[in-house]
């Protein structure tokens, strides 16, 4: 009888140390699993909760591509602005630069408004004057050339892309009415297109981490930048074919540039100002 005693309590003890080994193994399991889930889906990645070392480098990257937009829209203004001799971006200036000006030639309407400041008033007669009447060599050979030498071909002789003013037959050629050259519009193209799409995407990619914005919404702000920069580009090569679409060339710079405005303006906000208010955002901005 001791002896079946002995053995049951035996047997129990067995059975006992078996669940308890079990049970350890089953929580042990599951809290693996927790963890595995937390790893897989981080609560970090939103603007509002990154670390300051990535605060710090976004916000420096947005700062400066934001410096640099408002420097290539004052650039724009001084010289695509300026095309029709009046300050300030206008359906004009975008065909005048693209198409061409039918009634005064490119060197004319340079004279008369990005170029303005480069000679005084006397001198930009006599050029003006000059290229009406024909450009000739004679008078060229005569005065008009000095003027050049003097004005113009500090930039124009050294800076590529820029036409040769030393040359005759090329300051013959831009006091030609013809707009951008097919040249020029292929070389401009393709680095507008290779240089703001970098930006864009950056720009986008920072603002992906944002929270309480539709996804729907979030992929669209992102997309509609390159789409409207595609827009821009293409309409230069249309505009030069008709002026009827310089208004897509408008309408699209306009839009990319509201668009970027907004996603700088909301990371900026999420980044630093929301944090402030001491609520905890748990959020995968990549995955929700």
């Amino acid at each position: 009888m001791g002896y079946v005693k002995s053995k049951s309590s035996t047997v129990l003890t067995v059975y006992k140390n078996v669940r308890r080994l079990i049970d350890s193994y089953l929580v042990t399991k599951t809290h693996k699993s927790k963890q595995m889930k937390t790893s897989n889906n981080p609560s970090w990645i939103n603007l509002p909760s990154i670390g300051l070392s990535l605060k710090a480098l976004f916000s420096g990257y947005l700062i400066t591509i934001g410096l640099g937009a408002l420097i290539a829209s004052a650039q724009i203004m001084m010289t695509h602005g300026m095309a029709d001799g009046e300050l300030g971006l206008s359906i004009d200036d975008i065909v005048y630069s693209y198409h061409g000006d039918p009634k005064h030639s490119k060197i004319e309407t340079k004279l008369n408004g990005s170029m303005k400041d480069k000679a005084p008033l006397i001198e930009r007669t006599k050029i003006i004057k000059w290229v009406r009447n024909g450009a000739s060599k004679e008078q060229w050979d005569s005065g008009i050339k000095t003027i050049f030498d003097n004005r113009c071909i500090a930039c124009h002789s050294t800076i590529p892309g820029l036409p040769d003013f030393t040359q005759l037959e090329e300051v013959q050629a831009a006091s030609k009415s013809s707009g951008a050259s097919m040249s020029s519009l292929t070389r401009v193209s393709h680095i507008h297109i290779f240089a703001i799409a970098f930006i864009f995407f950056f720009n986008g990619l920072i603002f992906s981490l944002s929270v309480g914005l539709n996804r729907c919404f979030k992929a669209l702000m992102i997309s509609l930048p390159f789409l409207c920069l595609i827009f821009d580009v293409f309409s230069w090569w249309l505009t030069k074919i008709h002026p009827s679409f310089a208004w897509i060339t408008m309408i699209s710079g306009i839009s990319y540039s509201l668009i970027s405005a907004i996603t700088w303006v909301t990371s900026m906000y999420q980044m630093w100002i929301m944090p402030l208010k001491g609520k905890k955002y748990t959020q995968n901005a990549w995955r929700d």
